[in-house]
C-alpha cells in the first residue's frame, strides 16, 4: 500500500515550527529499504531543534523491515543511556493518549533526547516486538505489511533531559495529525 501522499509533499512548517529538508547518504537509504521517506530539521522561533525522520514501507513482505534505533544510534557512535516510555497526549473531541519509546543518547559531552514510535495499519506502536507481533497478524487478516516508522531527535543543548523531552512531545502533538495525511490508516 503506497503512502496517501508522497513524502517529498512533507510540510517544512507546523504550526511555529521551521523546517529545512535534509538527506541521508544513499547508502544509508540502501540499507533501510524503505519506500518513501522525509528527513526534516525543524527549528522554533526560540532556537530549539527538533530532527524529524519518517520511512514508510509500502511491504514489509520482501525482507525490508523496520528496524530499531537502539540498534543504529551505538552503531553511529551514541551510547544509550536510559530507555522508558513517554505517553503522548493528542487533544480533541475524543482526547487520544500515544505511547512513543524514549532514548537518552551521549556521546562525549552531547546529549540527544528521541522519541520514536512505529505507525502502522492505524496504529501508534512503542514497543519492537510488539510492532512485529501486528506486522505478522495484519499480513495474516488483513493482507497487509505497510508500515512507517517516525523518529524525533532534539539536542539537550542548555535545557534539561525534562524539558527537551517537553517540547518533543509538545512537537509530536503537532507532527501527528500531519503524519495522518500521509500514513494509512486501519
Amino acid at each position: 500500500m503506497p503512502p496517501k501522499k508522497e513524502f517529498s509533499t512533507f510540510p517544512k512548517q507546523i504550526g511555529i515550527w521551521v523546517g529545512k529538508e535534509s538527506f541521508f547518504e544513499q547508502k544509508i537509504y540502501d540499507k533501510l529499504g524503505v519506500d518513501d521517506s522525509v528527513l526534516v530539521n525543524y527549528w522554533s522561533p526560540d532556537g530549539k531543534e527538533v530532527n524529524l525522520y519518517v520511512g514508510y514501507y509500502q511491504s514489509q513482505r520482501e525482507g525490508d523491515l523496520i528496524h530499531s534505533p537502539k540498534h543504529c544510534m551505538p552503531g553511529s557512535g551514541w551510547n544509550i543511556t536510559n530507555t522508558s516510555l513517554e505517553e503522548i497526549i493528542i487533544p480533541g473531541n475524543k482526547a487520544k493518549k500515544i505511547k512513543a519509546i524514549k532514548l537518552i543518547l551521549e556521546m562525549g559531552i552531547n546529549k540527544q533526547v528521541v522519541l520514536y514510535w512505529f505507525q502502522s495499519r492505524g496504529r501508534y506502536i512503542a514497543s519492537e516486538y510488539w510492532q512485529k507481533i501486528y506486522l505478522v497478524w495484519d499480513a495474516i487478516f488483513k493482507n497487509r505489511t505497510d508500515g512507517s516508522f517516525v523518529r524525533l531527535i532534539a539536542p539537550v543543548n542548555n535545557n534539561s533531559v525534562e524539558s527537551t523531552t517537553d517540547y518533543l512531545k509538545s512537537f509530536a502533538v503537532a507532527i501527528i495529525p500531519v503524519l495522518n495525511e500521509y500514513i494509512p490508516g486501519e
